[in-house]
């Protein structure tokens, strides 16, 4: 069985739309930190790299924005692709 982390992350590759905002965050906080902001509807998290160096999400009564989960998978991409290089 895998970790809780890497199962969230698998889920939100096949269903973006059916994540909730808690499981986003989480994700988020195993990948980047602490979130920098953490207001009661939005978390920004920092990014290592330069350029936008963050990644915003936001609480929609309790699930994740499908954008923003997208926009997440695409940075754990990224870092991931600069730790194997």
């Amino acid at each position: 069985m895998g970790s809780p982390v890497k199962d969230i992350v698998k889920k939100m590759r096949a269903s973006p739309k059916s994540i909730r905002f808690t499981e986003l965050a989480k994700v988020c906080e195993y990948y980047f930190g602490k979130p920098r902001q953490n207001a009661s509807s939005h978390r920004v998290y920092k990014t290592p790299w330069p350029g936008d160096p963050r990644v915003n999400i936001q609480n929609d009564k309790g699930k994740a924005k499908a954008y923003q989960v997208k926009q997440v998978i695409l940075a754990i991409d990224k870092l991931s692709g600069e730790k194997n290089a």
